[in-house]
């Protein structure tokens, strides 16, 4: 079994912490799961106490941000909290969409049901608001970028769910939950069908940029993380076959 670490540090000072985490991982604690595997605790063996600011789903692997002492803490959540932070999130989906972009403004409730789902609830949900944009179709796939413009739990996959749409290996919300393998769309593929292992099996859904102003400084600072092997390796067959890449923007998707 190949060895995955936890996280790689995208930027580090006496204020704040950027990490680049994998799948897998919650941020926190979980009321759900008190024993579930935490990126906190790990890192903190690194940076010392970290607080927490945002969250991102244990089961979306990207970029993160820590503060490092209270102060931090408090300027960080703040802008969280009046939406004054960009947020960018990657997601490979099963099918096509119709749109080449299409904004979303549904009122979710998240633990709307009996499996902790989010749910759309226009009279008790809280407003919820995301904006997507078509990177490219590849064969059986699409990339999609997401900005959610609010931070429920599970947003993205709701909302594009609510749309027919669902993000490839998603456990909560869809139907299909079959890993991509090579030989799904390859043609003249000639390996073993049983000894061939998945190019992706987790949620295909990475936090691909995040944009906030320094705590201290105030300076407008911008993290990318790249993304993690087993999507960079999905990624790259399904544009060496079909084209798009998401990670270049400039070209026009295909629609054929």
């Amino acid at each position: 079994m190949k060895f995955i670490p936890d996280y790689t540090v995208l930027y580090s000072d006496d204020d704040i912490v950027v990490l680049n985490k994998r799948s897998g991982l919650l941020i926190a604690a979980d009321r759900y799961d008190a024993d579930a595997p935490r990126l906190d605790l790990t890192a903190e063996k690194e940076f010392g106490r970290l607080f927490a600011v945002h969250r991102i789903d244990k089961d979306t692997s990207g970029v993160l941000v820590y503060a490092r002492n209270a102060e931090s803490h408090r300027t960080l959540s703040m802008q969280f909290e009046n939406r004054e932070v960009e947020k960018t999130y990657h997601c490979l989906i099963n099918g096509r969409p119709l749109w080449q972009t299409l904004h979303v403004d549904l009122p979710l409730q998240p633990d709307g049901d009996t499996r902790h789902r989010t749910v759309v609830n226009r009279r008790f949900g809280k407003p919820s608001v995301t904006d997507f944009k078509l990177l490219g179709i590849c064969g059986p796939y699409s990339w999609i970028e997401a900005k959610p413009r609010t931070g429920r739990t599970h947003q993205i996959r709701v909302h594009l769910a609510e749309n027919g749409l669902c993000i490839v290996c998603d456990p909560l919300y869809s139907g299909n939950q079959k890993p991509i393998k090579l030989s799904d769309f390859k043609k003249n593929w000639h390996g073993d069908e049983f000894e061939e292992q998945p190019l992706l099996n987790r949620l295909a859904l990475h936090a691909y940029q995040l944009t906030i102003m320094h705590p201290k400084t105030g300076e407008r600072m911008t993290f990318t993380a790249p993304y993690p092997k087993d999507m960079d390796a999905t990624r790259r067959q399904l544009a060496k076959i079909y084209g798009p890449d998401p990670l270049k923007p400039e070209e026009t998707p295909q629609q054929e």
